[in-house]
């Protein structure tokens, strides 16, 4: 479901897009750090913009370097290492765990219940530091199992759930910003959300899935509805994005939070002319 909160690559100029991948190298090898080298391939767009966003906004002390990879052996890779790549290399692990394990529990893919299984010692181990961020996850899959058993109608409920659930992703610590960056982290889930909905209509029809789209998809203003909901949410994330006081990396991020979001709604308008 995550990986929709990515940079438009068009509109980022060379020098930022250098340093966005330096910030996503750098949660990786985080997470390799923390669980080992497959761990890395997990990592998710949406943890790399986290990252981003907490470095802009605490402007803390930020580790450089420049390390060979596995994944890119031919040439050394420059790396931006701080408190915050860690701590979105840790939500990333956390949220992947849960959604290895959601995936066994809803089509007993044996598969995914192995993954989850060489990532248990390191999620629980991390775990442990973050109570409040993981009873959000367990929270949120268990309403969110509830919604889907009843086929909820309400497009709200589950966006909403996913909207919680990222809320407190987002606040990685109570202070004079956590409620901005809880506004944020919700607003960016619902989108996520729907954005995932949106794109998966035909395959959850076709599998008989839940998918809160199903109700509404057969009417004349569907398109238009859509555009209009996921616009609402970026709009209330992009207002809480502004609020704080963030210079540093804003380049990057406001690419992100106006223009990035919402590269894989194009694609999926690009394919639908197409046809």
């Amino acid at each position: 479901m995550f990986g929709y909160i990515t940079i438009d690559r068009d509109e980022l100029k060379g020098k930022d897009f250098d340093r966005y991948r330096a910030f996503y190298c750098g949660v990786c090898r985080d997470l390799k750090d923390t669980c080992g080298e497959l761990s890395r391939l997990t990592l998710t767009y949406d943890m790399t913009f986290l990252a981003i966003l907490l470095t802009g906004l605490y402007e803390g002390s930020t580790e450089q370097q420049e390390v060979r990879c596995m994944l890119h052996p031919g040439r050394k890779e420059r790396v931006i290492r701080n408190a915050w790549t860690a701590y979105a290399a840790d939500m990333n692990l956390l949220l992947i765990y849960h959604n290895l394990l959601d995936d066994w529990i809803d089509d007993r893919n044996a598969a995914r219940l192995a993954e989850a299984k060489a990532l248990e010692k390191s999620y629980r181990k991390t775990a442990e530091k973050y109570p409040r961020q993981v009873k959000a996850i367990t929270s949120y899959l268990e309403k969110l199992h509830q919604a889907e058993k009843r086929r909820a109608r309400s497009i709200d409920l589950a966006a909403g759930l996913t909207g919680e659930l990222m809320a407190e992703v987002f606040c990685m610590q109570e202070d004079v910003w956590s409620a901005d960056l809880r506004r944020i982290g919700f607003y960016i889930g619902k989108f996520i959300y729907l954005m995932d909905a949106y794109d998966d209509l035909e395959k959850d029809r076709e599998k008989g899935s839940y998918n809160p789209f199903l109700y509404i998809s057969s009417k004349k203003d569907y398109e238009a509805r859509v555009l209009e909901i996921l616009t609402m949410m970026a709009a209330e994330a992009a207002r809480g994005f502004e609020r704080l006081p963030i210079i540093r990396e804003v380049d990057i991020l406001r690419n992100i939070m106006y223009s990035g979001i919402w590269v894989r709604y194009r694609i999926k308008q690009n394919k639908k002319d197409e046809k």
